[in-house]
């Protein structure tokens, strides 16, 4: 597995509320959907990111050479925690194999909860990702948000949509230490398109999915390396399976073994 980071040089912008005004190569336009406010008093918002023709942008989990998005949502005002809805990635073919992303557009819906009940939240965040053509470049923004609106937003509604639902069970897997980490092999009683697997709430980079397909079963196997670069007591109960096929897309959480 490519452990190497890509080192790159960073480009940066300054995005309005309505668009990405400098020059990012890929990168036609990126703002906050300002959503609308929930009963509860939380608020359902997304980022759009906008590409050029042939472009792409990642997943939350790529694989072994994209460039995960990071988010720094600390200049918002009033906000306890957002929690990001990612829809459902496509495959994106790399010289290293597939990664995980989206061509042409993303909506990536959010829910936004106030820290003070009965108080809005002002949105602001910056936002580091990864471009990729027939090259990867970095590129930042920093967006903020119009108020909320009174009606919940399609274009939000239907990125929900394409979020992968919680399917029922967990697979059965197998793992052992690696000279600078943990592989886990994974089982599932199907054949699946497009697979990855990730540990919840842990700073641990994770390979692409090795997919292999015989009778009907899939096996699914990836590296976990930490910080440290050692192996590490790995939780199976906090693995999560995102799983892609024409049927739509599912997240598994846990795994027997």
């Amino acid at each position: 597995m490519i452990r190497a980071a890509l080192t790159l040089s960073c480009l940066c912008l300054t995005a309005s509320p309505l668009a990405a005004e400098a020059p990012t190569p890929g990168l036609a336009g990126v703002r906050i959907l300002p959503g609308w406010t929930q009963s509860d008093g939380s608020r359902i918002a997304a980022i759009e990111f906008r590409l050029e023709p042939g472009w792409k942008t990642y997943w939350r989990s790529p694989g072994d050479s994209g460039l995960p998005p990071v988010f720094d949502w600390s200049e918002s005002a009033n906000l306890d925690r957002v929690t990001l809805h990612w829809p459902a990635p496509q495959a994106i073919p790399s010289d290293d194999g597939t990664a995980l992303g989206y061509h042409d557009r993303l909506v990536l819906p959010f829910t936004a909860t106030p820290a003070a009940s009965g108080s809005g939240v002002d949105l602001a965040v910056t936002v580091d990702f990864g471009l990729c053509k027939n090259i990867c470049v970095p590129a930042h923004v920093t967006l903020t948000a119009d108020a909320p609106g009174t009606a919940p937003d399609p274009q939000i509604l239907a990125a929900m949509d394409q979020v992968p639902r919680t399917a029922p069970g967990s697979p059965d897997c197998a793992i052992r230490p690696i000279a600078d980490g943990m592989r886990v092999t994974a089982t599932l009683p199907r054949p699946v398109a497009l697979a990855a697997m990730e540990l919840a709430e842990a700073e641990v980079w994770t390979s692409g999915a090795e997919l292999r397909t015989e009778g009907g079963v899939t096996t699914l196997t990836a590296d976990f390396v930490p910080p440290q670069a050692a192996p590490f007591d790995l939780p199976r109960d906090r693995l999560v399976f995102t799983l892609i096929d024409d049927q739509g897309a599912v997240e598994m959480r846990g795994c027997e073994g």
